[in-house]
């Protein structure tokens, strides 16, 4: 994604037709419904944070209410979730007396806030040292102990009421900012945030901002969320139904959508991958982006089902290939089967290092190439002939080569085999030379070569 995308609106861009989805996410949240706290659900890389950036942008040209964006991963150094909420809401009063009334009502619920986390920690550990005292120690230490204890708990309590009341305070200031203008607060990148900060601005959320007119939307992914919840909890804890306790919408950023043509469903990833070979400098020359190079991408990018930011990994990958070439590798002109294996070469380098490397020392094993294109075996041959797609030949021409489980990519003997020979010499039909079997997996290694020794 670019990194400039505060600006991104649907109308520059919508290549994943997303419009329609935000539009009904903005309804919601314009609503009287309560969905707050909103989820906007997707695995990393699918896009969320454009969307997120896309959806206030069209919250705002209604202006009916402070939109506030937070990136939880950059915040998370802070380790005090509060003073990052309130911090951004700060952003939105103007200078003056409403912003210093603000300050004063909401500090002293984070002094309190932070005053009892320190205390209780101090109590817990007077505890720990008077159960680990040995049976028999003084009786007077032991009492000077106690009363250390009595004292801070009686400390705790009258700060509990204390920090109730801010709390309160803060909760009113709140009212009277949502009031004149309601709030939704956007928390972006809660996946990426260590899982205990993240599990703190769920509690905050939860404890100190359930008002009525301030609405939260979390951006994150709800797997990563849930191994949080369980890593500062415990694998014991139903992470699924403490989110329930007080989420009250989730959906999930859908990943096809429905083209100009009918009802056939596109993968957003594959059409990123179109736009961005479309984009490039480097790569729009090579056509990449269509005939059998296209299918045979596309199937990776189905069968791997890679997000929106690996294809943007893979493009940069086939961008520093090309370029170290000297824009030779992937050129239009290059024969088609030269140009399969040059980048198969570059994907396995890209997502499967270790399988790349056993190629390039000679110890690949047919089954675990034949397991990343989603393939068993070598395609069957009926009476109406031999039928592969492209990413079949490429397979079969690299499995038959490999030192381990060869044979399930080598056909019957006799007119099958003879088959298999012509339909792999047709996409070598415009070269003057069509590598022979041994020869072509070293087109693969030469291309992981190219990038390892870089």
């Amino acid at each position: 994604m670019a990194e400039n995308m505060k600006d991104y609106t649907f109308n520059e861009r919508d290549e994943f037709k997303r419009k329609n989805v935000a539009e009904k996410a903005s309804m919601l949240l314009r609503s009287s419904i309560n969905m707050s706290p909103m989820v906007i659900d997707g695995d990393w890389g699918t896009g969320k944070t454009e969307f997120c950036h896309k959806l206030i942008n069209l919250l705002a040209k209604e202006n009916t209410h402070n939109l506030i964006y937070v990136d939880a991963f950059q915040a998370d150094h802070a380790d005090e979730p509060l003073l990052t909420i309130l911090a951004e809401i700060l952003r939105i009063l103007p200078e003056g007396e409403k912003r210093d009334s603000f300050i004063k009502k909401a500090l002293p619920a984070v002094r309190y806030g932070l005053k009892t986390l320190v205390k209780a920690s101090v109590s817990h550990l007077l505890k720990q040292d008077t159960d680990s005292v040995i049976e028999g120690f003084d009786n007077s230490v032991q009492k000077i102990a106690d009363r250390a204890i009595d004292a801070s708990v009686e400390s705790l309590l009258k700060d509990h009421v204390k920090a109730n009341e801010s709390l309160l305070t803060l909760q009113d200031a709140m009212k009277e900012i949502a009031t004149t203008k309601p709030i939704i607060m956007f928390i972006d990148e809660l996946d990426r945030c260590r899982p205990d900060f993240a599990v703190s601005i769920l509690e905050i959320i939860k404890h100190t901002f359930a008002i009525d007119g301030v609405q939260f939307v979390l951006v994150t992914n709800t797997l990563q969320l849930k191994a949080s919840i369980n890593h500062s909890y415990g694998e014991t804890v139903d992470a699924q139904r403490y989110l329930d306790k007080f989420l009250k919408f989730t959906f999930t950023l859908p990943n096809t959508f429905s083209n100009n043509l009918g009802n056939e469903q596109s993968v957003a990833s594959i059409c990123h991958y179109q736009n961005l070979v479309n984009q490039s400098v480097i790569l729009e020359p090579t056509q990449l982006a269509y005939n059998d190079e296209f299918d045979f991408i596309s199937h990776v990018i189905k069968t791997q089902n890679l997000s929106l930011r690996e294809v943007e990994t893979l493009v940069r990958y086939l961008e520093i290939y090309q370029q170290l070439s000297d824009n030779e590798a992937l050129a239009e002109n290059v024969v088609c089967g030269y140009k399969l294996l040059r980048l198969f070469g570059v994907i396995l380098f890209c997502f499967k290092k270790e399988v790349a490397s056993k190629l390039t020392q000679k110890r690949a094993d047919a089954q675990e190439l034949a397991t990343f294109l989603g393939e068993h075996s070598i395609v069957p041959i009926f009476e109406g002939g031999l039928e592969a797609l492209c990413y079949q030949v490429v397979l079969t021409m690299i499995g038959q080569e490999c030192f381990y489980n060869s044979d399930l990519f080598k056909p019957e003997e006799g007119q099958h085999d003879a088959e298999w020979d012509n339909l792999i010499n047709t996409y070598f039909k415009h070269s003057s030379y069509s590598p022979q079997q041994g020869e072509r997996s070293k087109i693969v290694m030469e291309s992981i070569q190219t990038l390892s020794l870089l």
